[in-house]
């Protein structure tokens, strides 16, 4: 897996879709289900139940050109728990020590950060993109007011990110945008895998659709 074709994939779909659940077969089954609706950017949180092993399964089952990561990833541990299991990505809260593991094991890493300070320092430490969280704390004016000194800064908004707001995140300098229950809803938890359908395919229009001028 190269780095590249991760960051070329994140350019083109623009959605990356974060699983976390409390059962570990109602996870399975909603990334199978979001891979059939073609988003082939996932993310397992590692707070999954059997995280692991629905990274693992979900792995096996993805199409070539499908990209099965972790989320939550903390810890060094965690990192290689992770990559062990199947994940050819993963996404971190913060700057933690993950961020370097999965730089040297040449994994692409969302690194979290919120202001411009922990911004830099996630990309000095090689971090793939920013995951902008909570985004929702300043919304898509945060984001533009963080590209202005930055403007060559990949950044994904995390958290409170719905269909409707995607858009605006989008002409304020998002490359994409990582989205968990305003997509998922209840399905991880086993809940309608019908609805996880519809909403996935309105994600999918709204990602596709070119940004506007501004």
């Amino acid at each position: 897996m190269h780095s590249c074709d991760f960051t070329t994939r994140l350019s083109q779909d623009r959605l990356a879709a974060i699983v976390r659940g409390r059962s570990a077969d109602a996870a399975l089954r909603t990334v199978l289900t979001l891979l059939e609706e073609g988003v082939h950017l996932i993310e397992v949180s590692l707070n999954t139940d059997d995280a692991c092993r629905v990274i693992a399964a979900a792995a096996r089952e993805a199409p070539p050109d499908a990209f099965i990561g972790a989320g939550t990833v903390v810890t060094r541990d965690d990192l290689l728990r992770a990559q062990d299991a199947g994940a050819t990505w993963v996404v971190t809260p913060g700057g933690t020590d993950a961020v370097l593991a999965a730089v040297q094991q040449g994994l692409p890493v969302l690194a979290g950060a919120l202001t411009p300070t922990e911004a830099a320092a996630a990309m000095a430490l090689g971090a793939t993109a920013v995951k902008l969280f909570p985004a929702s704390l300043g919304g898509p004016a945060y984001l533009r007011a963080l590209k202005d000194p930055f403007p060559s800064l990949p950044i994904v908004p995390v958290g409170g990110v719905d269909a409707d707001i995607a858009a605006d995140y989008f002409a304020a300098g998002a490359v994409a945008v990582g989205v968990g229950s305003p997509l998922v809803g209840d399905a991880a938890h086993g809940g309608d895998l019908t609805q996880l359908r519809r909403r996935a395919r309105r994600f999918r229009s709204v990602c596709r659709r070119e940004e506007p001028h501004t």
